[in-house]
């Protein structure tokens, strides 16, 4: 969520071998590496190792505080790709899985299932209170001790943070209980239906365009806007406090009884909308232009922020979808692909990234953002998450647009 931070970092101060344009796949890679890893996660903490949860949990965040220490100690770009990239994105995986898992699990039942979007809704809120006030605790640190001392104290903090929450997590007692000796088998009927691999494949087009901003427009405000480096932050943070409503709002749309809007109309207005920030905001925006970051910062951080937060009324419409047929369906399963399905378009959008960047012109041509060499990356992150809106047209749900009871 603060990864530009980083990286604006990297490129004005940069002393490891390699190339620094290489930092810009590190933010890209790290999500698609915690996602990546989320459908065999949750397959195996289900039931399985249900009551392995709280361990593995704290077994990851030592990982990832070990991670953060380590890349204290780079020589070389590569050793950030791996110890930020990878070791501290799987540490991450393993404290995020078991723990969502059983968040779902407890607003599963009959009588709470109709408020499980709301509360992921919630749940996921919070990242966005850490990536509205890291930002400026990174900004903080860097300038003031520099990168290798930011990243023992940042380990110090996850440390503490992150083990302390975990034990307050309780797995329910029904994932505890064993119906037999044998380990219950996950059904897989759902991989045979249209719905899934539409909600899929748009997930992963709006991911390949979601983390763009994130990694580049703070380095986008400093090298083209020439703006200083603390309203550089400021952009990022400007992403991130929008999304401590909106997930929490796409949640309680999907959840709310007497307004219903149907999943893929949520999901779909989210991505729409995102994608036409980027397009008429960021695109448009002038050499020197403040107003127009801002309102792209603070509408695309609304629409795109909410995204993950419609997959709770997602699930309910594949969990009735299962109950028509008569199939079983795992809940956890099908959050883990779909969190799988993102993982993949945020590795896809960082790969892309890199040589879209070289593609930009290196020269202004033009006064808007799509004159700079950033104008391919800007492209790319409207159509990438226009698609991922307009492909969820193709659900059956999309008949039922709007139904109000």
């Amino acid at each position: 969520m603060s990864y530009g931070v980083l990286q604006q970092y990297y490129f004005d101060n940069w002393t490891l071998q390699g190339g620094r344009e290489v930092t810009g796949i590190i933010g890209a890679t790290s999500n698609g590496v915690m996602y990546l890893s989320m459908p065999f996660l949750f397959a195996m903490f289900t039931k399985r190792w249900a009551r392995y949860r709280q361990m593995s949990a704290v077994c990851g965040a030592l990982v990832a505080c070990a991670a953060f220490v380590l890349s204290s100690l780079s020589k070389h770009v590569w050793h950030l790709v791996a110890m930020q990239g990878v070791l501290a994105a799987l540490g991450c995986a393993l404290v995020y899985s078991p723990m969502t898992l059983s968040l779902g699990e407890w607003f599963n039942t009959s009588n709470r299932i109709c408020n499980r979007a709301v509360a992921y809704g919630i749940c996921l809120s919070t990242k966005n209170i850490v990536g509205s006030v890291c930002p400026f605790i990174f900004r903080g640190l860097l300038d003031r001790y520099g990168f290798r001392t930011t990243m023992l104290v940042w380990a110090a903090i996850m440390a503490g943070t992150a083990i302390l929450s975990i034990f307050m997590i309780q797995t329910p007692r029904t994932s505890l209980i064993m119906n037999s000796p044998r380990t219950r088998r996950v059904p897989w009927q759902f991989l045979k239906h249209r719905t899934f691999w539409i909600y899929s494949t748009a997930t992963l087009l709006q991911s390949a365009g979601y983390g763009i901003p994130q990694t580049y427009l703070s380095e986008y405000a400093r090298n083209v806007s020439d703006l200083s480096p603390t309203f550089s932050t400021l952009l990022i943070t400007l992403i991130n406090i929008p999304g401590i409503c909106s997930s929490t709002f796409f949640g309680f749309v999907s959840d709310n009884k007497h307004f219903h809007l149907s999943a893929p109309t949520v999901a779909a207005t989210s991505a729409i909308s995102s994608s036409l920030s980027a397009f008429l905001f960021w695109g448009l925006a002038t050499r020197g232009s403040i107003s127009l970051l801002v309102l792209f910062a603070i509408t695309f951080g609304f629409f795109a922020s909410g995204y993950s937060a419609t997959w709770g009324g997602t699930m309910n419409d594949m969990e009735e979808d299962a109950a028509q047929r008569n199939e079983a369906i795992d809940s956890g399963v099908v959050l883990g692909l779909l969190n799988g399905a993102r993982g993949i378009g945020y590795v896809g959008g960082g790969l892309v990234s890199v040589p879209l960047l070289k593609a930009g012109s290196t020269a202004s041509v033009g006064h808007f953002g799509y004159g700079t060499t950033y104008g391919p990356l800007i492209i790319f992150t409207g159509l990438s998450l226009a698609f991922g809106g307009w492909g969820l047209a193709f659900s059956p749900k999309w008949k039922k647009v709007l139904q109000l009871w």
